[in-house]
């Protein structure tokens, strides 16, 4: 979708790095820095880690969000330049993103609520394989998978430690999720399985004490759990903007093709 909205005030966000510093006090000497609040557009500039910290901070505000590339790892964000900023904010294309919701609940009954943009993930918490039940939508799908873990991902994450669990790259604009298996023990062969993203997802924990897993939604992590609910929250759509021929389609779909 291209943005047709001019760009005035704009607020930026950096992380820590010095590199992401010495950005932020160029590009307010040129453009100011309004508060979030007041602001049409937030720039955050660092790398994928700011990015996501950005999106969780206002994930509800509604405010569209444009990255440019001054830290490690940049595959959610826009090359860095301080030339025509506003001139590439009213050209960006838009991209919407519905967050996961998790609620897990720990082996003690209490229950905690977080989102996650790239994924949700469960791991075990010592030497044993964790065993786990799966149930799509209700019904039981698996009645045990022994693995190191499990994850359920956004196409905005597929790239992402999805990938590295050797789950499949999702079109942003899919309507799937990808739940991955994390080195699968039995079934052996197992390599996991494309949802709709309507699918409502749960997993509990079997043998919850002797074998303990962990939940982490991105980065808030809950340990000690025994079951994880899981679903795609169409409440909240992040609009993320990305320059003309580097969307996040566009990226998404040249690592499909190892580029």
């Amino acid at each position: 979708m291209k943005s047709s909205k001019r760009y005035d005030k704009i607020a930026f966000v950096a992380s820590a790095s010095a590199e992401a510093q010495s950005a932020l006090e160029q590009l307010t000497a040129m453009y100011g820095n309004h508060s979030i609040d007041d602001a049409d557009v937030v720039v955050a500039l660092g790398g994928d880690g700011l990015m996501l910290q950005t999106l969780h901070a206002h994930m509800r505000g509604g405010k569209p969000i444009y990255g440019m590339h001054r830290g490690t790892v940049g595959f959610l964000m826009n090359e860095y330049s301080t030339h025509d900023l506003r001139e590439r904010l009213a050209a960006a294309r838009e991209s919407l993103i519905n967050p996961l919701l998790m609620r897990a609940t720990d082996i003690h009954g209490a229950v905690h609520l977080h989102h996650a943009i790239n994924e949700v993930a469960l791991f075990r918490q010592t030497y044993q394989v964790a065993k786990l039940r799966i149930l799509i939508d209700e019904h039981e799908r698996m009645p045990e998978l022994m693995a190191d873990g499990i994850l359920v991902a956004t196409p905005a994450g597929s790239t992402a430690y999805n990938l590295s669990a050797q789950g499949p790259i999702l079109p942003i604009n899919a309507a799937l999720l990808a739940l991955t298996p994390i080195s699968a023990f039995r079934p052996r062969r197992w390599r996991g399985a494309l949802l709709p993203n309507s699918a409502f997802v749960v997993i509990e924990v079997i043998e919850d004490e002797k074998r303990p897993v962990a939940a982490v939604a991105d980065h808030d992590e809950v340990r000690d759990v025994r079951r994880v609910e899981v679903l795609s929250d169409k409440t909240i759509a992040m609009r993320m903007l990305f320059d003309p021929g580097h969307s996040l389609e566009e990226r998404i779909l040249r690592e499909q093709f190892g580029y």
